[in-house]
């Protein structure tokens, strides 16, 4: 996008951070950003979709959140900043499991 400022109200950044730990604590990076950057023109029917479902979905699952998604699916200046956010965790990510196999292992006990 341009260079404007995205204006999340502390509920949405929580609930964006969250998703993005997720996405990255599962190794779905590629397919959630693939899926973000192609959905984006859908945006707004996928969060009209959600708000259509919401009953269903409330009635079969404990989902307190939902709402909030729905509304930030449908800004795509929301989905810019879940895909930078899910960028950065990923490249943090990838630095630690890199640091970690550069570490040498500790030695094991012989066995008896």
């Amino acid at each position: 996008m341009g260079s404007e400022t995205v204006v999340l109200t502390p509920d949405e950044q929580r609930v964006l951070e969250r998703l993005a730990d997720r996405v990255v604590e599962l190794r779905l990076e590629v397919p959630a950003l693939l899926t973000l950057e192609s959905a984006r023109p859908l945006s707004l029917v996928a969060g009209q979709a959600m708000i259509f479902f919401e009953p269903m979905v409330l009635a079969l699952f404990r989902f307190p959140d939902y709402r909030v998604y729905a509304s930030l699916i449908e800004r795509r200046d929301a989905l810019e900043v879940l895909a930078r956010m899910i960028e950065t965790r990923a490249d943090d990510a990838h630095g630690q499991r890199r640091a970690a196999r550069k570490r040498p292992a500790a030695p094991r006990a012989p066995r008896a």
